[in-house]
């Protein structure tokens, strides 16, 4: 079970096998604050171990999906849950349970229903994610180089990963606010869709996953993780290694059963 958010500004919800995190500070166009990234991170971990979670959404709520950090200068009012970085000081950051380090390990599927503007801290978070659906309205806002920074938060490592040297480096140094239709001609994007139908397209996507046999897609995407990184024989050995334990599972049995006798299978996680 997964145990209610701490915050109201990350909210969560279940739906069968199916969670969906919605970032929620539509004023700030879900700007993340202190208590969000703690939030997010941990729902993230629980979610991850939990059986009955087969597959996750994130969204936000409002016309943003998340403008990225919300930052204030060293010093300021820190009532409002903001960020401090930067000043006279140093503070320690809990880089091994922030939320991109986490994203990246999960091996639940991740949807991101880009309902809005996804900039900095955002867009890093939405490049994260196994499969993006983006409403007709969403936009990456790519602007790291117009500011100063790089893409701190994963953006320099996923970019030419999903699209290529020569297009991430379009995309990185030109800092460009890119469309919905720009995102998804480059690959940023799996499928645009009319904003009112975002929702229930990216459930539709996250439920046909959590149909699957799950312990077959979580092996399957840490695969595909690790492939990025090692050669196509040790990605043989290490898929032959997963191979094994799974043609003893259940579900395999069950997948068998449900061909012969021409119906749909029920997976049950084992």
């Amino acid at each position: 079970m997964i145990p209610p958010s701490p915050t109201e500004e990350l909210l969560v919800e279940q739906d069968g096998n199916v969670l969906t995190i919605t970032f929620n500070r539509p004023d700030r166009l879900n700007a993340i604050s202190g208590p969000m990234l703690g939030a997010l991170s941990s729902t993230l971990q629980a979610a991850n171990v939990d059986r009955d979670v087969r597959a996750i959404i994130i969204t936000g709520a409002g016309r943003g999906f998340c403008s990225g950090l919300d930052l204030k200068a060293q010093g300021g009012d820190k009532s409002d849950g903001s960020i401090q970085l930067g000043g006279g000081g140093y503070q320690m950051f809990d880089l091994h349970n922030s939320p991109p380090i986490v994203i990246n390990r999960m091996d639940k599927p991740i949807v991101c229903a880009l309902n809005g503007a996804a900039a900095g801290y955002g867009m890093d978070l939405a490049l994260g994610c196994d499969i993006r659906i983006a409403s007709e309205n969403a936009k990456m806002g790519a602007v790291f180089a117009k500011r100063g920074i790089v893409p701190e938060s994963g953006g320099c490592w996923y970019l030419p990963r999903l699209l290529g040297w020569a297009k991430a480096a379009e995309v990185a140094f030109l800092g460009e606010v890119l469309d919905a239709q720009r995102s998804l001609e480059l690959g940023l994007v799996n499928k645009v869709v009319p904003h009112d139908d975002l929702m229930t397209e990216a459930k539709s996507w996250a439920h046909k996953i959590a149909n699957n046999a799950p312990l077959a897609v979580q092996a399957t995407k840490r695969m595909m993780r690790l492939g990025q990184d090692e050669t196509f024989e040790a990605a043989v050995d290490h898929i032959l290694l997963q191979l094994l334990p799974l043609a003893r599972t259940e579900d395999f049995r069950e997948s068998l059963s449900a061909f012969a006798e021409r119906r749909e299978p029920v997976f049950k996680g084992r």
